[in-house]
């Protein structure tokens, strides 16, 4: 039979709040990291393009 040590409840709180804190960091740093532009419409020019297609 092999022996497969077990890890005790501690360990896997341990684990568990280290992993939380890895993927709340992780949120976190991409959430501020991003550079909100807002939207500014661009006026269009009204005037048209100078190109004769000959079709």
């Amino acid at each position: 039979m092999i022996h497969i040590p077990q890890m005790s409840p501690l360990m896997w709180l341990s684990l568990f709040i280290m992993f939380s804190t890895m993927l709340i960091m992780f949120n976190y740093t991409n959430y501020f990291s991003f550079k909100y532009s807002p939207y500014l419409p661009q006026k269009k020019s009204s005037t048209k393009s100078s190109l004769n297609w000959k079709w």
